[in-house]
């Protein structure tokens, strides 16, 4: 599962970061970009990247969404807070059916937190890179929100928990955000090795526990040398 990230590559850098994923030829953000934050958790306004066609390349559009999906037939704030959806049923469940056809997206955030035997881990890239989350959109109650598809864990972080968020690599970006029906399908299936192999999860403060802390601190100090 995924129930707190940290997004701290935010300004011109997160917008280098989406211009140069492939194929990207422009990149607007006509609101702007989030603070740098180190316990995001469910509910709160996060950054997501939706692309589209555009002449040769692809244009990219960074927007302030809601992390808890409200699909778009949804009525009231009732019910429950629908930040993950599983792979395995997403296409059919009826929260996120519609959205998996045509309404998907990327998350940016430089990393995650796990709990094993009630310690917090951060999980990030081993080279600092930005992580790119499969993500799903809809704008129920007129409101853009938005969803992280988790997977089954694989090596080497299943260790931690049985599941994971689905980290698309570079050739999958395109095809998840712009691709038909099928396409999306085809990639509901546990982040590749070739992304998962740089993982690493390294103990980060107890503190985060609670969403009302939020600072550089909470991620360790071996996430932060």
């Amino acid at each position: 599962m995924c129930g707190r990230f940290v997004l701290f590559t935010v300004g011109e850098r997160l917008l280098s970061a989406v211009a140069g994923l492939p194929g990207v030829a422009s990149v607007g953000a006509p609101q702007g970009t989030p603070d740098a934050r180190y316990n995001v958790a469910p509910t709160q306004t996060v950054p997501v990247v939706r692309l589209r066609a555009a002449g040769e390349g692809l244009e990219a559009l960074v927007e302030p969404a809601r992390w808890g999906l409200y699909p778009h037939w949804k009525r009231d704030e009732k019910g429950p807070t629908l930040f993950n959806a599983r792979a395995e049923t997403a296409a059919t469940k009826p929260s996120f059916r519609s959205a998996t056809r045509g309404k998907r997206c990327l998350i940016p955030m430089d990393g995650y937190y796990e709990w094993k035997d009630k310690k917090p881990r951060f999980v990030r890239r081993d080279d600092g890179r930005v992580l790119w989350a499969a993500g799903l959109w809809d704008t129920g109650l007129d409101r853009l929100s938005c969803t992280i598809v988790t997977t089954a864990s694989a090596k080497p972080i299943d260790w931690l928990h049985d599941r994971m968020p689905r980290f698309l690599d570079d050739a999958e970006v395109e095809a998840w955000a712009t691709g038909d029906e099928d396409a999306g399908r085809e990639l509901l299936h546990p982040t590749p090795p070739r992304v998962r192999d740089r993982l690493v999860a390294t103990e980060a403060a107890s503190e985060v526990g609670s969403v009302a802390n939020d600072y550089p601190e909470l991620l360790g100090p071996a996430a932060r040398a």
